[in-house]
């Protein structure tokens, strides 16, 4: 397992604007669709990466709860299926099935909306306020497969609860740790 961690986009980014296919509706799914009254929150994931597969219940949880409290969530993936066909949007519906996601589940197949938001492991997790300006970015909680720690989502939790209760969310961030993007080659 590869431990790539997040690149850090700078706090107060303005989220780029995305138009993805949904893998499991076939539609169109864009930014403005995606965004929550009070916030958005932005993944970067994959079907066979091991760190995904141990947060996956965890961010089900977290779609279902904070989606009730008007955030948005949306999960994409970015890997390259032709060296990664386990990442290919059939399965990707499947999984997100699965997975019970409640939020919609995007194929990039170009990569370039990864490129916009300097994604760099899976996941990697962004949370935007209500003018989708950046305010967290890093990882889920301090869990890992195989370190004994229990998943929580508390840091991206405690983010939320912040943006929610309009108090200022903690600056110091940590990095998200994953398998790095699998990146096309030409």
């Amino acid at each position: 397992m590869a431990n790539t961690p997040s690149n850090m986009l700078p706090l107060g980014t303005l989220a780029p604007a995305f138009n993805l296919t949904d893998t499991v509706t076939d539609k169109d799914v864009g930014l403005q669709d995606s965004k929550g009254t009070k916030g958005t929150v932005i993944m970067f994931i994959c079907n066979h990466c091991p760190f995904v597969k141990h947060v996956n219940p965890e961010i089900s949880k977290l779609g279902e709860e904070y989606q009730k409290k008007g955030i948005g969530f949306v999960a994409i993936s970015s890997n390259d299926v032709k060296n990664y066909p386990q990442d290919g949007p059939d399965l990707m519906k499947e999984t997100a099935k699965q997975e019970g996601y409640s939020f919609s589940y995007l194929y990039d197949e170009t990569q370039e909306t990864a490129k916009a938001y300097d994604a760099a492991c899976t996941p990697d997790f962004y949370l935007f306020d209500s003018n989708l300006r950046l305010v967290y970015r890093g990882q889920l909680d301090d869990s890992r497969p195989g370190n004994g720690i229990p998943v929580t989502g508390k840091d991206l939790r405690n983010a939320m609860d912040a943006l929610l209760e309009g108090k200022k969310i903690d600056a110091l961030q940590k990095p998200s740790i994953g398998c790095n993007i699998k990146w096309a080659t030409t």
